[in-house]
């Protein structure tokens, strides 16, 4: 003869209350929980450094980069696109060593933010030449020992095509002599092109050979490379 056990299958009243207490609290505690986790994940995400998304124009190709606000073009350049030809120097604007150029125009790209540069033509030293032929620029500063340690070179080049360009528009410098007859490329100046060089230092100092290049491009014939050395003799051997 078998006889059932006392409670089996059955609910007491406290442990369905418990159990009924237990859901509704889970029903509302549960879209309120999933809402702060949305709320963390989407800060967390926001919080990833700040970034945002920008398209930039370099060299001709169109890159779309998630970047800080306060991040640099030249930053952005070296770091997120590989193009370390632009060099960061003093990081405060006072080198040059890091100039590109923007819609034509020489800037110093440590100094820039790259969120400004959108819908703007952004070349760097790696877009001057045209596959394996080389701009006439660089070409002109490997000619006239332009260089040294060439830490500085790529600025000093995109420097140097921007102020053709100036020149080409009609662009005064602090040394002009005449402001209402701005000097063609043909009759520009050595003083002429080292004031609109200034802002490019050269710690080698390879100055003279920067100066030849410039004007190599610009039709004019640069001084020799060699060095002129003057040997006197002395006056008590001549006599």
């Amino acid at each position: 003869m078998q006889h059932k056990k006392k409670g089996v299958g059955k609910t007491s009243r406290r442990g369905f209350l418990g159990r009924v207490l237990t859901a509704t609290g889970t029903a509302i505690a549960a879209p309120s929980l999933l809402n702060q986790a949305a709320i963390a994940a989407k800060d967390t995400s926001q919080s990833n450094l700040g970034e945002i998304k920008m398209k930039l124009t370099v060299n001709g190709e169109q890159q779309t980069l998630d970047l800080e606000p306060r991040v640099t073009l030249l930053d952005a350049l070296r770091d997120r696109l590989g193009l370390v030809g632009s060099k960061k120097g003093c990081d405060h604007g006072q080198c040059g060593a890091c100039t590109v150029l923007i819609d034509g125009q020489r800037v110093y790209s440590c100094l820039t933010l790259a969120v400004m540069q959108e819908d703007k033509a952004i070349v760097t030293i790696e877009g001057l030449a045209k596959g394996d032929t080389l701009h006439p620029m660089q070409a002109a500063f490997i000619d006239n020992d332009g260089f040294q340690c060439g830490y500085c070179t790529p600025g000093q080049i995109c420097a140097s095509v921007a102020l053709l360009d100036e020149v080409k528009r009609g662009c005064a410098s602090v040394v002009t002599p005449d402001l209402t007859r701005p000097p063609q490329l043909a009759e520009l100046s050595e003083a002429e092109i080292k004031e609109r060089l200034s802002g490019n230092l050269c710690r080698c100092s390879a100055y003279n050979g920067i100066v030849a290049a410039v004007q190599q491009v610009m039709g004019q014939k640069p001084p020799s490379p060699a060095a002129t050395v003057m040997v006197k003799e002395p006056q008590e051997m001549l006599t």
